[in-house]
């Protein structure tokens, strides 16, 4: 690690810490040269995830789209936005469990198993921009499964 203030590469590590609830490591540094101290942090550098679109095309995985489709799905109801971002981030951690390329298709029925546990509303409202539901009969079979699973998780 090479020194802020007089560019030497011989740092010495004074002490270290994890940072960041484990996610990080913070390291204090001393220069030998000119004797500055510094900290750095050191954390993991994830490879990066890609969506393949049901167009084919292909873009980096964004939690905001995640975080968006939520909020539009959870709106008037009681749903923190605190609860929107774990939602989000379970969402991310279980696609990028199954490799660095995942498909919208794999994204929204990871939000949707994620909803059905938290409000059944919301889980529609989100089934049936991501089904593209055109008729009433498509929320009737939605609410029919919903129920199976609920019945399978109590």
């Amino acid at each position: 690690m090479y020194c802020p203030v007089c560019q030497a590469d011989d740092t010495k590590v004074v002490d270290s810490r994890l940072a960041s609830e484990g996610a990080a490591v913070r390291r204090r540094r001393r220069c030998p040269s000119c004797d500055h101290r510094f900290t750095t942090f050191e954390r993991v550098d994830e490879a990066p995830l890609t969506v393949v679109k049901s167009s084919g095309s292909v873009e980096p995985f964004d939690r905001t789209k995640v975080v968006n489709g939520l909020v539009a799905a959870t709106k008037g109801r009681h749903i923190s936005a605190e609860q929107i971002e774990q939602i989000a981030e379970a969402v991310e951690d279980a696609v990028r469990l199954k490799g660095s390329e995942t498909t919208s298709a794999q994204i929204g029925l990871c939000v949707l198993e994620q909803l059905c546990d938290v409000d059944e509303v919301a889980y529609l409202r989100f089934a049936s921009v991501y089904k593209n539901f055109d008729a009433a009969a498509d929320f009737h079979r939605e609410i029919e499964l919903l129920s199976k699973l609920g019945g399978d998780r109590g």
